[in-house]
């Protein structure tokens, strides 16, 4: 396997794969995670593969080629799950993984845009259907528009420099013109990390509106599973993980009005139990070996 995802070993534990089980990868990226859940629900568990992007859904086609009976592809994202499992005529499945954010694969490709050690165009979207690129954004927003998205999604302390450097250089084509932007309007301060990399980071998140996709697809991944069922989610920033775990805290309480009183519109009990209370991280190995998993949190629930 030369595509190793992150945090492999304890997403096939977390979803504990069985014979004759349905499960989802709504982040299908190369199919790393995916061939692993094929592998240990062998002879007769099915998959459902998505993926926004072309690229990574024709090599996912090639590693699962030895699964094909069992796997179902399709080029979509994971916020039109309900739909996906309507078509299949699947009523409930038993495991679901999404691995949040860009892959390895698109940051390794200067041709995406993603990456700000490489030059190429200022892109960054995951599939075609993304309706701006990061050019759009950059050379189009006002200042004060510009600096709010940087701080929002990039938590950035000079997002208003840095919008105001990026205004006054327009147009911007590049990453590598971005980069030079950035780096004059908030200079490198000893071994912290580049000064592109908030920026970078939000205009992504900006580009695939991938924040309003997590809260989309929670509520539906929870209701797809059937009782006993795992969901596992791999987050790579605050702002992903925060909604994640609000969201897993929330399912997984009580909900009952207190005496006299009306807080909750619907009373429930709770929906979900939380199988990790702390997020488990990548090992000093793993990160070694792979850099990338260095932020990565997991959080996992199983259906009650």
């Amino acid at each position: 396997m030369n595509h190793i995802p992150v945090l492999y070993k304890e997403i096939i534990h977390a979803l504990q794969p069985k014979s004759g089980g349905r499960y989802v990868d709504g982040t299908l990226g190369a199919g790393g995670h995916a061939r692993g859940i094929l592998e240990a629900c062998a002879p007769d568990g099915h998959l459902l593969g998505l993926d926004v992007d072309p690229q990574a859904l024709a090599l996912a086609r090639e590693t699962l080629a030895p699964y094909e009976g069992r796997t179902h592809l399709a080029q979509a994202s994971y916020i039109t799950l309900a739909r996906q499992l309507a078509d299949l005529r699947w009523d409930a499945v038993d495991g679901i993984v999404l691995d949040l954010g860009a892959s390895s694969m698109q940051f390794d490709n200067a041709d995406r845009g993603f990456s700000f050690m490489q030059d190429g165009p200022l892109d960054m979207r995951f599939g075609p259907h993304a309706l701006q690129s990061a050019a759009d954004i950059v050379n189009t927003y006002d200042e004060k528009d510009l600096a709010d998205l940087i701080f929002r999604y990039g938590e950035d302390r000079d997002s208003r420099k840095i919008a105001r450097a990026i205004v006054s250089s327009r147009p911007l084509r590049s990453t590598r013109e971005l980069v030079a932007v950035i780096e004059k309007a908030s200079p490198r301060r000893g071994d912290r990390v580049h000064p592109a990399t908030q920026t970078f980071q939000a205009l992504r998140i900006a580009v695939n509106e991938e924040l309003s996709a997590v809260e989309d697809v929670l509520p539906q991944a929870v209701t797809s599973l059937r009782r006993g069922g795992r969901f596992a989610v791999i987050s790579f920033h605050s702002l992903e993980d925060r909604i994640v775990k609000d969201f897993f805290r929330e399912q997984s309480k009580d909900l009952v009005n207190p005496p006299y009183e009306k807080i909750h519109e619907v009373e429930r009990g709770a929906v979900v139990k939380i199988i990790n209370k702390k997020p488990i991280m990548a090992s000093n190995e793993e990160v070694q070996s792979n850099p990338r998993a260095r932020s990565a949190k997991l959080r996992i629930i199983e259906k009650l």
